[in-house]
């Protein structure tokens, strides 16, 4: 629980203003979190210096070390304070590789070390623990050999667990405090997806209307690299937002060089929406790019529409003659009764070729 107002103090940078936080975990513990805003006051990033006793059955030993998280509580790295070092039970310092072991072990967001209580780490009936040299006695320590460093399991348990322990919820409720338009925009053109998400929640209602003033946001998460965020804005949308010629115009680019599975949630939101002439007609004349699954979606959606435009059936009739598609695009058009003379006679060669 935050139990004390931000207050204003001196910038950690020349361009940066750091506002702290009183966070009350619990009866016994209450820190300080840091909020880095940039000279705009635009809220950047949260970090904490943190002062934890590491016990163990034998001794306490203090660890000194900072974190820093993300706008949405996500921890994002740790560094060491001047002159401080990390130490293992037998008092030896971290190697380097040890340090990037605790960083790989506190970016897990799901880890082992979740599920257990400091109990656990101690091998029952001796005066043995787990940051032993000998890792390997007790089956919880095997469990865990990937999940520690051997000599430091304590000091690994400790650190995960405030890394992704009460301080995410309290982040995203200050977090939340800061929401405004620049924050959301920023969010949603930030490429981190923990930002777009909760973003996207904000924008975009229920009913998938999209607020004004976010739809190139929501265009550019479409359009982007992540197939994730992109996937979960293109089903999250009315099927209205892609109603207009420029629109849809715009999707069809997008739908060109995607992966497949995009490629695919594109067709199947396709089904909600009426074509315009031009993206029925581009549909048509690319109705056998792509393997059969993609052509029988395609041809499913010209077929749907309640009259499909001249140009968009002349594309088809021009593909009468693929010997894998032809009979598909043949019961299709049939079933359209065109009015098109060209079209017509296109059908009555085929039937006449193929009876």
């Amino acid at each position: 629980m935050v139990i004390l107002c931000a207050q204003a103090a001196m910038p950690a940078h020349a361009d940066d203003t750091i506002r702290k936080y009183e966070v009350k975990e619990s009866d016994s513990l209450t820190y300080t979190l840091n909020l880095v805003l940039n000279e705009a006051g635009q809220p950047q990033y949260f970090y904490r210096n943190i002062y934890t006793p590491v016990c163990n059955t034998g001794e306490c030993k203090p660890v000194y070390i900072n974190f820093y998280w993300d706008l949405m509580g996500n921890y994002m790295r740790f560094d060491m304070p001047p002159n401080e070092v990390l130490t293992k039970t037998d008092h030896r310092e971290f190697l380097e590789k040890d340090y990037a072991k605790l960083q790989e072990i506190l970016a897990r967001e799901s880890s082992l070390l979740a599920e257990l209580k400091m109990e656990d780490l101690v091998v029952k009936g001796t005066e043995n623990i787990s940051d032993s040299a000998n890792i390997k006695t007790g089956a919880t320590l095997k469990t865990i050999k990937n999940e520690v460093i051997e000599g430091a399991v304590f000091t690994c348990y400790t650190l995960w667990h405030i890394a992704h322990g009460k301080v995410v919820e309290e982040i995203q409720q200050i977090t939340e405090s800061y929401t405004s338009p620049k924050l959301l925009h920023h969010f949603l053109r930030s490429s981190n997806h923990h930002y777009e998400y909760w973003a996207m929640e904000k924008v975009i209602g229920a009913d998938g209307q999209v607020r004004a003033g976010y739809e190139e946001d929501i265009k550019g998460i479409i359009a982007g690299e992540n197939i994730f965020t992109a996937r979960h804005a293109l089903q999250a949308v009315h099927p209205a937002f892609f109603a207009t010629s420029a629109r849809q115009r715009w999707l069809w680019e997008v739908y060109r060089p995607a992966v497949y599975p995009f490629q695919m949630a594109i067709l199947r939101k396709l089904k909600d929406i009426p074509l315009t002439e031009a993206l029925a007609v581009r549909i048509a004349k690319a109705v056998r790019e792509g393997n059969h699954e993609q052509f029988k979606i395609k041809l499913a959606l010209l077929a749907a529409q309640q009259k499909l435009a001249d140009k968009a059936q002349l594309e088809l009739a021009a593909q009468l003659n693929d010997p894998d598609a032809g009979a598909e695009i043949f019961a299709a058009l049939s079933a359209m009764k065109p009015a098109h003379k060209t079209v017509r006679q296109k059908l009555l060669d085929y039937k006449k070729k193929n009876d």
